[in-house]
């Protein structure tokens, strides 16, 4: 009895040693925060440019685990036009991916209202990602439409409550990578409570700044890892925005 909980302790052991976690793939911030898990829910809190290095991360997660990815496709519901799939395809170009490739792995969702939003995740989530087999989903900028004064302040606060309640709930259930950016919203009214329910929701805090020269990364929440900050010189071929070629994207 006692050698087969010996043995069961070890393989538990060895099995959490090998859990598969996607990394940014940067080496300064991969050393103070080595990557997310199934079951997170992260927010990433940032200025614009942080929506480059979430799209680095969705195509990382299409690589198989011995390249460090989930071999998987992605959920991405863009909130507020916030981002595009042009950086994603921007990125695959680093990766010596096919772009067409790429654009059919993204399951693209595009939210301009905080009800399409709220809409999205509650109703349309848990279809996307069964239907894809999905590891991973992102969604851009989820605070922004919330922030708007065109939405009741008391609705708007215990909706954006809710639905950070069950992205928590669904990524532990469905075992999957939940990331949701905090672009800045310095000013609003609305913003700091909408940061306090985002922190308590998430079980995975970052917080990206950035200066002329460099930036830091710092990892605010976590359950494990040690929490600390990391300067890192951000790379300029992978910051910058050129033309890319007209893809067809589905729209749901």
């Amino acid at each position: 009895m006692q050698q087969t909980l010996i043995f069961q302790a070890q393989l538990t052991q060895k099995t959490a040693s090998k859990m598969t976690r996607l990394s940014f793939g940067v080496a300064d911030i991969d050393s103070i925060f080595p990557g997310f898990k199934a079951g997170d829910f992260a927010v990433i809190y940032g200025p614009q440019s942080v929506t480059s290095l979430v799209s680095q991360l969705c195509v990382r997660a299409q690589l198989n685990e011995q390249k460090g990815g989930l071999d998987s496709k992605v959920v991405f519901i863009d909130a507020a036009s916030s981002s595009s799939l042009g950086t994603i395809l921007e990125a695959a170009g680093f990766h010596d991916l096919d772009q067409e490739t790429v654009s059919g792995n993204i399951i693209n969702m595009r939210a301009y209202t905080a009800y399409r939003l709220t809409s999205l995740i509650m109703e349309k989530l848990e279809e996307a990602v069964e239907a894809s087999g999905a590891k991973l989903a992102v969604i851009s900028d989820i605070a922004g439409p919330f922030l708007n004064d065109n939405v009741d302040d008391q609705e708007a606060k215990a909706v954006y409550r809710q639905i950070m309640s069950y992205l928590s709930s669904f990524a532990k259930k469905h075992q999957i990578t939940i990331i949701a950016t905090y672009l800045s919203h310095e000013g609003n009214f609305r913003n700091s409570t909408l940061q306090e329910i985002s922190n308590t929701k998430a079980n995975t805090v970052l917080r990206f700044t950035k200066t002329p020269y460099t930036s830091e990364v710092e990892l605010e929440k976590h359950p494990t890892y040690m929490l600390g900050i990391a300067e890192f010189t951000p790379d300029i071929r992978k910051q910058s925005i050129f033309k890319m070629p007209t893809l067809s994207y589905k729209i749901l």
